[in-house]
This record gives structure tokens, sequence and C-alpha cells, in this order.
């Protein structure tokens, strides 16, 4: 298929849309070499760095040294690039910050997803027979707050609040809103009443979100092993529970996770597993339910609290496990297939707090505050009343309180307290991330000793040799690399990167359209 003729972004008749800054990158570029040299050295730093907004700029030398024969194979100088310096992306998971280097993370996070529920990279394909469910845990409710409601089958055109018109809250504000809100709405997200809703405990809660999902782990297993009649020991002779699991902010700033969670026989993936999915189901609704954590106070004037998921625990079955039930799970309207699983919970990873430093929504911005007022409370939890610092002083002055886990509050009040992994999983699920990233680094490897050599690409047995243990090579890399930098040099360099990103993923949604009609038909 000619891309020409049939992607609408690709051709002269489509240029990128970029903003003023772009024209500045002209003018400056002309000044000291022709405009067309400074576009091609960018060009191709650009699209060394995957078109990434904010790139690592490095100033060193490397050299690739064959151990067998001591001989140099290359030598690379950061002086001799394109741009006089090397360039690395950023790697930021966050689509707001960096879409290009998200979209990678997305990648892969999809890549390690789906293989723990379809096989593949390293994980047998007979995964696909176990029991699976997708399960959503959510975060308590710390007061009303305004919402997109669904109607009529629709996710938007529902009223916010119509209840309890005529009440309102000890401090008169009514308990109702009869808007109707959209994604934009600065409202969404927001309390009814501010002085009602309990933002000490929201963000405690967020703090120790990581241990009560350790806790929740812990209680599912310890259900299953009630449910089989088993000890904690005999369980893992019999089952073994893997999971993967994302957390995705919620519009009130609380996270709330999606996980997968797989059962596998006692012989691994593809062995019968002692409890079908709907069981599964059942177990992971009452045992997320019954988790709970007693959170220390933050100082002499706060209070312990007794932290839990919210009660709204959504879980779905997206496969019984079964003998002769993938046929009839794929024909049901109410079950989620594993790509579109592993496609929402990538997308979910790349989400980010919604902080806008340039139009912050006001209770985002709130919540990011107290997460600094509560670090200093934990700080100077031991002072007496009208005691003076010290100017050296870091808080301090009873050498115990300085152990409190939320002094270190502020340096995670951008993600509004929660300090925990956005992607995750449990040992045995799926390949790594990490291993995905030495995959592709070994694939550009070995794809540039193809080129040097003027051969083309062995691709026979190609991802096994890619996901190895041990890489399958005697070159070895050293170099000395010092930071130079973050970003590009202009605003028009990061407007043409980002730009230019922007019609990669264009066309990547455009040839995945051309895809589905196919897929659909089989």
């Amino acid at each position: 298929m000619n891309t020409a003729l049939t992607f609408s972004g690709f051709g002269e008749h489509a240029p990128l849309e970029v903003g003023p800054g772009a024209l500045g990158f002209a003018t400056q570029s002309a000044r000291g070499r022709t405009f067309r040299n400074a576009l091609d050295a960018f060009a191709d730093t650009a699209a060394a760095v995957g078109y990434c907004s904010h790139p690592i700029r490095l100033n060193g030398s490397s050299m690739t040294v064959d151990t067998t024969t001591g001989e140099v194979v290359s030598e690379y100088h950061s002086a001799d690039a394109p741009m006089g310096q090397l360039y690395r992306p950023c790697g930021n998971r966050r689509a707001d910050i960096c879409p290009a280097c998200s979209r990678v993370y997305a990648r892969d996070t999809f890549a390690m997803i789906r293989s723990g529920l379809l096989g593949g990279k390293t994980v047998p394909e007979t995964v696909a027979d176990a029991p699976l469910v997708f399960a959503t845990l959510t975060a308590p409710s710390f007061g009303h707050v305004h919402g997109i409601r669904k109607k009529d089958g629709h996710k938007t055109g529902g009223t916010c609040r119509p209840f309890d018109r005529a009440k309102v809250c000890p401090h008169g504000r009514s308990k109702s809103c009869m808007r109707v809100h959209t994604e934009n709405d600065q409202a969404v997200g927001s309390p009814l009443c501010w002085d009602c809703y309990d933002w000490d405990t929201a963000i405690v809660w967020q703090w120790h979100a990581p241990e009560l999902w350790r806790r929740f782990t812990i209680a599912l297993r310890r259900a299953l092993a009630s449910y089989l009649g088993l000890t904690d020991t005999e369980l893992k002779h019999a089952v073994s529970m893997q999971y993967a699991k994302v957390a995705e902010y919620q519009a009130r700033g609380s996270v709330h996770f999606h996980a997968l969670v797989r059962l596998d026989g006692p012989d691994g993936p593809g062995s019968m597993a002692p409890v079908d999915g709907d069981t599964l189901k059942g177990l992971i609704e009452s045992a997320a339910l019954g988790v709970e954590y007693v959170a220390v106070p933050v100082d002499g004037a706060d209070v312990p609290r007794k932290l839990a998921f919210g009660v709204q625990v959504d879980t779905r079955t997206v496969s019984t496990g079964l003998p002769g039930s993938v046929a009839d799970e794929a024909r049901s309207s109410d079950t989620l297939g594993p790509e579109q699983v592993a496609g929402y919970l990538a997308k979910y990873a790349t989400k980010s707090t919604n902080v806008d430093p340039v139009a912050p929504r006001p209770h985002l911005s709130r919540l990011t505050r107290q997460c600094r007022r509560l670090a200093d409370r934990a700080a100077t939890a031991c002072r007496p009343d009208g005691y003076e610092p010290e100017e050296d002083e870091d808080g301090c002055v009873c050498g115990e309180c300085i152990n409190s886990p939320y002094r270190l509050l502020a340096k995670w009040a951008h993600m509004l307290g929660f300090r925990g992994h956005f992607s995750s999983k449990s040992r045995r699920y799926s390949v790594t991330l990490g291993r995905l990233r030495t995959a592709r680094a070994r694939f550009a490897r070995m794809a540039a000793e193809a080129e040097r050599a003027g051969e083309p690409l062995d691709v026979a047995d190609l991802e096994r040799r890619l996901l190895a243990d041990n890489e399958e090579t005697t070159l070895v890399v050293e170099g000395s690399w010092s930071y130079s930098g973050t970003g590009w040099a202009s605003n028009g360099e990061k407007e043409l990167a980002e730009a230019a990103a922007a019609r990669a993923r264009e066309y990547a949604q455009w040839k995945a359209g051309q895809k589905a009609p196919r897929e659909t038909r089989r």
C-alpha cells in the first residue's frame, strides 16, 4: 500500500502545525548557516530521540571494543553529532510532559501486559487459558465532589448531584448541584464544600495507597488459601497468583488502581488452576473490601486514621479459565477482550495529575499545597509554642520526629502525595519493562552492526535473541559523558519536534484503523 496516496498527513500539501517559535528557529538558524543545513541537522537529531519534547544533552565520547581481539570497532564524539551534542530522550511517562516518550512507555506497558494475557516475549501462549479478572480499586470518599454523570446510556449529559436539594452542610452550602459538567469544566473533581472536604485524610490515604495495595495482595492470597482449604505454604504448590496493575488519577486527585489478576496452576502458565475466573472475581471483591491500615498521626495535634479502599470495587471476568469457555467469552458483549484490557492499562499508565502549571484546577492546587503543609507539620511536630529555630535548623529538635514518613510529602507534592509505581507487576506475570528496553537497545546495535558490515539484518529467531538473559555479543561500549542540559535550545525546535511527534501519532492511528476492518472480518 502506498502511504503517500492514502495517509492524508503525507506530502507537501500536509504541512506541520507549529507555533510562532518555529519561525524564530528558522530566522536564527539562517544567521550562522543555511536553513537547509540547520533543518537537516535538527531532523536527524529529533528522529534519533523519537521527537522527544525535553531531550537530555550530553558532551563526551565513547568507543566500542571487541573483547576477543581488543579491536576498537567504532568511536563516537558528541562534537561530531549533527547539532554538536549527544541528545537522548527524556523517557518521561506522562503524556502532558512528553507525548513522544510517553507513547514509548505506553507501548512497552502494552507489550508487558499483553504478553501476560496472550503469551509471547518469553511467556508461553498457553497463558491465555488461565482464569483472569480485571479489577478496579478506588479511593474512599473524603467529601462530595462535582462530577460528570451518565444519562440515557451516554457517558455525559447527566446532572451533577440532583440529590438532597433542600439540605445544606454545616457551613451553609448546598449538598446538591444541578449543573451538567463537561470534561473541561474546572469544577469537575472539586468539593461541593471546601470546608467539609477532608483534605488531610485525602493526602494521607494517597501516601499510604501502595501499602494498601500490598495488603490487598496478601489478603487475596489468604482468601484463596481459605477457599481451597489450604495453608499459605500449601497454596504455593497448588496455585500461583500473578498480577499487573497501573495507577490512574481521578478528577478529584486521588489515584485508583486498575489490575489484571491471573491464576496459574501448580506447573505455571498453561496448567489448570483450581479456581475459575468467576470465583476469583468474588474473592477479589471480598479481599479488597476487607483491607485496612492504621496510619500514624502527622504530629501531636493529629489523630491516627483507619484507611481502606472505597466501597466501589469494580471487577469483571476476562477469562474463566474453564475448558471450552474461550469461544463463549469471545461471543459475549459483556466480556473484555485481552487486547482491549491491555490498551486500557497502557493508556492509564501515561496519565498525569492534571496539575497544569499555567491554569491549574483549584482543588488540585490545594492538594499540592496541603502536601507541603503536612510536611511542615511533620518536620516541626516537636517544637514547643514560641520556639524560634536556628537559621540552619531542619525543623526537628527532639531527634525522633525527623524519622516521620510525612516529612517527605513535600518531595511528592507534584504527585499529590502518591509515591508508588504507576505500572507494576508480580515477578512471574510477564516480561519486564527493563527487559523490553534492553531488547530495543540490542536491536539498535544489531541493526548498526549489519549496516556496518553491509549485510541484511538476520531476523531468524530474532525475539529470542533480543530477550535472552545473556546478550550474545563480544562488543563492549566504554564512554565518558557529562550532563550539559535538558530540552531543545529554542522553543522553535521544541515546537517542530512536538509537531512531528503528533504527525507520527496520527499515522499510527491511521495505520491501526486500516487493520481494524480485516481483524473484524476474522
